[in-house]
C-alpha cells in the first residue's frame, strides 16, 4: 500500500496492490475483501443497528463528518482492466470482487485498488480520530477475508474486534505531515522527510491485524526485553518508569513461558484497547478509594490487555466463531498469573483488612474466585449462553464478562482435572501449529484429546457447546471414625467430573476427583480426621449452586446454616443463611417521610426463594407502615418461557390523611424471550388477584368501596432499542361489580434526521359495570389507581402541586379536562414530536362515553420537555378542549410533571444495554 494521511479532511488516500494466492483446494470465481471502515457510513449498517440494540445514541446523533466510509473505490487487474465488485446494502462492510477468470488451487492473481478511507471519530469505538489530533487506526483498509471450509468468512463489523482477515504479508509506504509521529506494531523505518511530510516504510509477515497510531506527539513509551519491544500508553499517574519496566518484563516473560514466544518484533498495548475491554470491577472504582496499590492496578490492566493483544495479533483463529479459545486462554493465563504471584490477594484487596468489612463474604473471597461469581450472575438469571456460540450472538454482559470468565474457568477446570500439564502442553502446541498453518477450534480440540489420556468428550459436548448447568449435591452420608461413605447426586443431568474435599477446622485433609461414572453412586474413602466434606471447594468446576455442596460430619444438624446479618449487600455465602438489612426511606404526602429497615435475602446472585420485608414509620401520621414481598423463582432452561415467578406481596400505607389501605397481591408472572438472546423483544403474562381493604375517609368524598377484590390478567409484548420502541399491553379485569378489557399500543421512532415521534393508542371498554361512582371508571388524565399500582406522591389530591403529577396511563391526557371519567368506554391517541433536542410538541385526542350520554370528543396540546424519558419530564399545556390554557391565571397549576425517585428504576435505565 501507498498511504497518505490528510488531517484536514481526516482521510487516508490509498493506492493498494493485492497478490492473492489460492491456497485452498477450491476453484474460486470471486474474492471477498473486508471493508470494515465503511461500517460507519450510515445509520442503517449492522454496526449502527448494534449500537441501537445496546442503547447507544451517539452514533445515530453524530454529524456526517464524524462518520467513516470508503470512497471512490476502483479495482483493476494487472492489465489495468476494471474488475466488477459488489457491496450489498445489508452488508456494506465487505465487498465481493468478481475475478476475470477462474482461480485454480495454488494459482495467484494480482490486482490494484485506489480509494479514500474516511476515518470516523473515535467516540464511537475508540478507534479513529480524536479531538486532540490523534489517529488510532484499525481495520481501515481493504484486505482479503479468511477462507475456510470452502468459503470466505464474510462478517459485518459489529464493534466486537473480530474481523476475520486472512493472514497476509504486507508492505506500506506511509506519508504523514511532518508535525505528526508514528507508533506501530509493524516493522517501521523512516525513509525520508521534507519541510511538510515524513515518509515511513512499514512491513509485517503473517499478520491478520495490526495497529497504526499517528499523533502530534507520541504518547507511547517503549520497553524492550529479549522477546519483544512493547509500546504502551497505559495510564498510571503515580508509577515510576522503572516499576513499569519491571512489570512489563515480568508479564512478557510469563506469557512467553506459558504459551510461547511472540512471533513479531513489536506489540502495542494501548489505553484505548484496555478501555474497550477493561477489568470489570477494577475499572469501576475511583482512584481515591481503590483498595489496591497503584502498581497492582497497573499490573492487572497491563496483564489483561497484553495477553489479549498477544493472542489476537498472533493466534489466527476465526475470531467470531472460535472466540471462546481466545477468551479461555486469556482468563486462564490471568488466573495462573495471580496464583503464582498474588495467591493471598482478595477480590477487594486491602478492604478485606478493614475490621468493619470482615463479616462480608465479598471481602473474604480470593481474587480469582470473582470469575465464577460473574458467570453465576448470568446463570442464575437464566441468561448464560454456550461458550461455543459465535461472539456476535452473545448479549453484551456475556460477551464482555460472563462468557469470557467462564471460558477461562472451564480451561482451568480441565487443567486441574487432567493434571500433568496436559492443557498447557496443548496450548503451547496449538500456538506453534498456528505459526505454520491456519488453525481452528477443531485443531485445539484434537490436541487436548490427544494429550488428555482420558475421554474428555464431555468437556466439549457439555461445557463448551451447551448451556447445561452443573449442580451436584451429597445425598446419603454415613461415617465412622476411619471412613466416610457417601453418594453424590447429579441434580441437572450434566455429567461432569467434580472434586470432593475433606477438611478439618478449615484445613484440607484430602481431595479426590469423582469421575462421571462415580457420580450418582456410593463409595467409601478414608476419613483422615475430616469434620466436613465439601464438593468443589475451590470452585474448580463452574457450578451453578454452591449452597448444597457440603456436609458436616459432626453434630446433630449436619447442614444447619447459622443466620448471618449483613449490612446493605453481599455475595452469596454458601455456609450461612444471610439476612441483609438496609435503612430505607420513602415519601408520600399522607405518611410524610417513612424511614424504615429492609430485611431481605437478595444477595448479588438471584435465588430460588426471596423475601423482602420493609417495616417503616410514618412520621406524619405517627404510625407503622410498610411492605413485604415473598417470591419463588423458577427457571426453564430450554424453553422460550424462561422464567416463572410465584409471589405474594402486601403493603400498608395512607391513601388520605385520615385513612389507610392494606393491599394483598398474590401473583404469577411468566416471562417469555426469543430464542435469539440478543433480541430485545420480551413478553410477560401476569395473573394476579388484588385484594384491597381501605379505611373510610372523611376527606375523600368519592363514594368508593372500602373493601374489594379484582382479578387481573395482563399480557405485555415489548421490543425496545434506541431507534425503535414498541410496546403492546392487553388487560382483563374482573370483579363482582365490574369487568373491563383494555388494550394499549406504544410506538417510538428516532428518525435519521434525529427527530423523534412518540405515539400511544389506548382503548378500553366495560364488559359490565354495576358501580355507583367513578372510582373504577376510565380516566382521561389522572387514573384513580384502585389497584394501587402507581407511585403517586399524593394519590387523593385534586389541587395543588401533588395533583399535577402525571402518570402515563389510561387516557394519557396532560390537561385537566372537565368530566374526565368514562363509565362505558374510552379511546385516546397521545402523540409527541421532537422539535429541538429534548423539546417536543405534544397532542392528545380522545373519545369517552358515559352511560346515557352521547360519546364526547376531547383534545389537548402543548410543549413537552423530555429530559429523561419516563423518568423526568415536564408538560406545559397550550390549547385544549378547555380553550387557551397558556394565558389563564394560575397557569403554573396546569403544568404536569413525571418524576421517578426509585433507585432501582433509574439503575435499570443504565443496565438495559448489558442484558
Amino acid at each position: 500500500m501507498k498511504v497518505e494521511l490528510n488531517p484536514a479532511a481526516k482521510t487516508l488516500n490509498i493506492k493498494q496492490e493485492i497478490t492473492f494466492i489460492n491456497q485452498s483446494e477450491d476453484t474460486l470465481t470471486s474474492i471477498v475483501l473486508n471493508d470494515w471502515n465503511n461500517a460507519y457510513s450510515n445509520k442503517n449498517t449492522p454496526l449502527a443497528k448494534r449500537f441501537s440494540d445496546e442503547f447507544y445514541r451517539g452514533f445515530h446523533l453524530a454529524k456526517e463528518e464524524e462518520r467513516g466510509s470508503t470512497l471512490n473505490l476502483i479495482i483493476r487487474d494487472e492489465n489495468q482492466l476494471f474488475l466488477s465488485w459488489q457491496r450489498t446494502e445489508k452488508n456494506p462492510d465487505y465487498i465481493v470482487v468478481q475475478l476475470p477468470s477462474k482461480l485454480l488451487p495454488n494459482q495467484e492473481i494480482r490486482f490494484q485498488l485506489t480509494y479514500i478511507s474516511k476515518i470516523p471519530s473515535d467516540k464511537f469505538t475508540k478507534y479513529g480520530y480524536s479531538s486532540n489530533g490523534k489517529y488510532n487506526l484499525k481495520d481501515w483498509y481493504l484486505t482479503p477475508a479468511r477462507f475456510e471450509n470452502h468459503a470466505f468468512t464474510a462478517y459485518s463489523n459489529t464493534n466486537l474486534d473480530d474481523c476475520a482477515n486472512a493472514a497476509t504479508n504486507l508492505t506500506i509506504d506511509l506519508k504523514i505531515p511532518l508535525d505528526f509521529e508514528l507508533t506501530s506494531d509493524l516493522k517501521s523505518t523512516k525513509t525520508s522527510s521534507n519541510e511538510t511530510f515524513t515518509n515511513y516504510q512499514l512491513s509485517g509477515n503473517n499478520r491478520a491485524v495490526f495497529s497504526l497510531i499517528i499523533e502530534p506527539k507520541s504518547s507511547f513509551e517503549s520497553y524492550t526485553n529479549s522477546s519483544v519491544e512493547v509500546f504502551t500508553d497505559l495510564k498510571s499517574n503515580t508509577l515510576e518508569p522503572i516499576k513499569k519496566a519491571i512489570i512489563v518484563d515480568k508479564i512478557v516473560n510469563f506469557t512467553s513461558n506459558l504459551i510461547g514466544k511472540y512471533p513479531h518484533d513489536h506489540i502495542i498495548i494501548s489505553q484505548a484497547d484496555y478501555e474497550r475491554n477493561p477489568f470489570y470491577g477494577l475499572n469501576q472504582l475511583p482512584s481515591f478509594i481503590s483498595p489496591f496499590p497503584d502498581d497492582f492496578i497497573y499490573e492487572i490492566k497491563f496483564l489483561k490487555t497484553y495477553i489479549n493483544e498477544y493472542l489476537k495479533t498472533s493466534l489466527h483463529l476465526d475470531p467470531r466463531k472460535d472466540n471462546w479459545i481466545y477468551d479461555g486462554i486469556q482468563v486462564f493465563a490471568m488466573m495462573k498469573y495471580i496464583d503464582e504471584n498474588y495467591p493471598q490477594t482478595k477480590m477487594l484487596g486491602s478492604a478485606s483488612n478493614i475490621r468493619l468489612l470482615k463479616s462480608f463474604n465479598l471481602t473474604n473471597i480470593s481474587f480469582n474466585e470473582q470469575y465464577s461469581y460473574f458467570y453465576m450472575l448470568m446463570a442464575r438469571k437464566n441468561l448464560d449462553q454456550p461458550l461455543g456460540d459465535p461472539k456476535n450472538t452473545l448479549i453484551k454482559f456475556n460477551e464482555q464478562i460472563a462468557s469470557k470468565y467462564r471460558a477461562g474457568l472451564s480451561i482451568r477446570f480441565l487443567d486441574d482435572y487432567l493434571q500433568n500439564e496436559a492443557v498447557i502442553t496443548s496450548i503451547r502446541q496449538f500456538y506453534i501449529q498456528n505459526q505454520i498453518q491456519q488453525v481452528s477450534r477443531n485443531d485445539f480440540e484434537m490436541l487436548l484429546k490427544t494429550n488428555a489420556k482420558k475421554d474428555i468428550n464431555w468437556f466439549f459436548n457439555t461445557i463448551i457447546n451447551s448451556r447445561d448447568i452443573i449442580d451436584y449435591k451429597f445425598s446419603d452420608v454415613t461415617k465412622t471414625k476411619d471412613s466416610i461413605t457417601f453418594s453424590v447426586r447429579n441434580k441437572t443431568g450434566a455429567a461432569i467430573p467434580i472434586p470432593v474435599y475433606g477438611t478439618n477446622k478449615g484445613e484440607i485433609v484430602f481431595k479426590q476427583w469423582l469421575d462421571i461414572q462415580e457420580c450418582d453412586s456410593s463409595f467409601t474413602i478414608a476419613r483422615n480426621n475430616a469434620d466436613k466434606i465439601i464438593l468443589n471447594l475451590k470452585n474448580e468446576v463452574p457450578e451453578y449452586n454452591l449452597r448444597n455442596n457440603w456436609k458436616k460430619l459432626s453434630g446433630f444438624f449436619p447442614n444447619n446454616r447459622p443466620v448471618k446479618f449483613v449490612f446493605m449487600k453481599d455475595l452469596e455465602d454458601p455456609y450461612y443463611n444471610q439476612v441483609l438489612y438496609v435503612p430505607s426511606i420513602a415519601y408520600n404526602l399522607y405518611d410524610g417521610l417513612t424511614p424504615g429497615i429492609r430485611l431481605h435475602n437478595k444477595t448479588i446472585l438471584d435465588k430460588p426463594f426471596i423475601f423482602d420485608i420493609n417495616p417503616s414509620y410514618s412520621t406524619k401520621s405517627d404510625n407503622l407502615s410498610g411492605s413485604a414481598y415473598f417470591v419463588a423463582n423458577q427457571n426453564f432452561r430450554n424453553s422460550t418461557l424462561y422464567n416463572a415467578k410465584y409471589s405474594v406481596s402486601g403493603s400498608y400505607f395512607h391513601y388520605a390523611e385520615d385513612a389507610t389501605y392494606l393491599k394483598l397481591n398474590p401473583m404469577i408472572q411468566l416471562r417469555i424471550r426469543e430464542s435469539n438472546f440478543r433480541d430485545n423483544r420480551k413478553q410477560l403474562i401476569l395473573v394476579r388477584q388484588v385484594i384491597v381493604n381501605k379505611e373510610k375517609s372523611a376527606l375523600v368524598l368519592d363514594n368508593s368501596p372500602t373493601n374489594y377484590s379484582v382479578f387481573d390478567a395482563r399480557y405485555i409484548n415489548t421490543k425496545t432499542e434506541v431507534t425503535n420502541h414498541f410496546n403492546f399491553i392487553s388487560d382483563l379485569q374482573l370483579s363482582g361489580k365490574f369487568g373491563k378489557i383494555t388494550g394499549e399500543i406504544e410506538y417510538r421512532k428516532l428518525f435519521e434526521n434525529n427527530r423523534q415521534i412518540n405515539l400511544r393508542f389506548y382503548a378500553g371498554t366495560f364488559l359490565y359495570n354495576k358501580t355507583q361512582s367513578d372510582f373504577f371508571s376510565f380516566a382521561l388524565d389522572r387514573p384513580t389507581d384502585y389497584l394501587f399500582d402507581y407511585n403517586y406522591l399524593g394519590r387523593s389530591e385534586n389541587s395543588g402541586l401533588f395533583s399535577q403529577q402525571y402518570i402515563a396511563a389510561e387516557g394519557g391526557f396532560k390537561s385537566k379536562i372537565k368530566t374526565p371519567f368514562a363509565n362505558r368506554w374510552i379511546s385516546s391517541l397521545n402523540a409527541s414530536y421532537s422539535i429541538w433536542n429534548w423539546i417536543e410538541v405534544y397532542g392528545d385526542l380522545g373519545f369517552i362515553q358515559n352511560k346515557g350520554i352521547k360519546e364526547r370528543f376531547v383534545y389537548d396540546s402543548g410543549i413537552r420537555l423530555n429530559l429523561v424519558t419516563d423518568y423526568f419530564e415536564l408538560y406545559f399545556p397550550i390549547y385544549s378542549t378547555n380553550g387557551w390554557e397558556i394565558g389563564e391565571k394560575n397557569y403554573n397549576e396546569k403544568v404536569r410533571f413525571i418524576v421517578t425517585f426509585s433507585p432501582k428504576t433509574l439503575i435499570n435505565l443504565f443496565n438495559r444495554k448489558w442484558f
